[in-house]
């Protein structure tokens, strides 16, 4: 079997005539809603579990009412709601009312107005520091050098700890802030409730990583060789 790898960020057709849009769209020779139809039904039948179908439904909905002015016709809409009040919206759409604030300690003032945020909104809220745990960093086999303190013991980030954690307190809904490249994804793999993020890590950038692909023709032009 041949299996015909997707490459949807290199589609050549603009939006509004791509086949994933509308059944008359073109598609180039590697479209996976094409080439991947066993796929689509496989996908579509997952969907009709209770659980995936109105969870899915209620983000669907949330996406709509992110924008405002529809009536005025799809060239005319324009978005109305911060990402963290959707957050809101979207748990109350699920009846989700136990949520786990999944941060890490370089962001802890953000943490807390967060924090405050969703408990004034109702909601009832674990926070769990990516430090949880006091764990030191030689557990990883880390040598003084390869830490960022190098004079003394240090903790490591522990978002399997933090997964745990979130299940054994059977949070509904687990909302990312900040974890760093790879402990993200560790506690993505061992969280049972769903998750979302809130924002991700940038140390460099204040948080903001697509600032460096919005500069990439100019001061982040040295990403079109490879980093070393």
């Amino acid at each position: 079997m041949i299996i015909v790898e997707p490459h949807c960020a290199s589609c050549p057709y603009e939006w509004s005539e791509r086949y994933c849009r509308h059944d008359k769209g073109k598609a180039p020779e590697d479209c996976p809603s094409v080439h991947h139809r066993d796929l689509v039904k496989e996908a579509a039948e997952a969907m009709k579990s209770p659980e995936v179908f109105e969870f899915a439904r209620q983000a669907s909905i949330q996406e709509a009412e992110g924008y405002g002015f529809k009536e005025r016709g799809y060239g005319q809409v324009r978005p109305v709601k911060p990402r963290i009040v959707e957050v809101i919206e979207f748990a109350r759409r699920m009846h989700f009312e136990r949520i786990a604030l999944v941060f890490c300690v370089g962001l802890r003032g953000e943490a807390a107005t967060v924090q405050e945020i969703f408990q004034k909104q109702g909601l009832d809220v674990l926070s769990i520091v990516c430090k949880v745990g006091r764990v030191s960093k030689e557990l990883l086999d880390l040598t003084r050098d390869q830490q960022i303190n190098r004079e003394s013991f240090e903790s490591m980030c522990n978002p399997v700890l933090q997964a745990l954690i979130a299940n054994r307190c059977e949070s509904q809904l687990n909302v990312l802030l900040g974890l760093c490249v790879g402990h993200d994804s560790l506690f993505l793999q061992y969280a049972k409730a769903p998750c979302t993020v809130l924002a991700v890590k940038d140390r460099l950038l204040g948080h903001n990583p697509l600032a460096a692909v919005y500069q990439y023709n100019s001061y982040y032009r040295y990403l079109k060789h490879r980093v070393d």
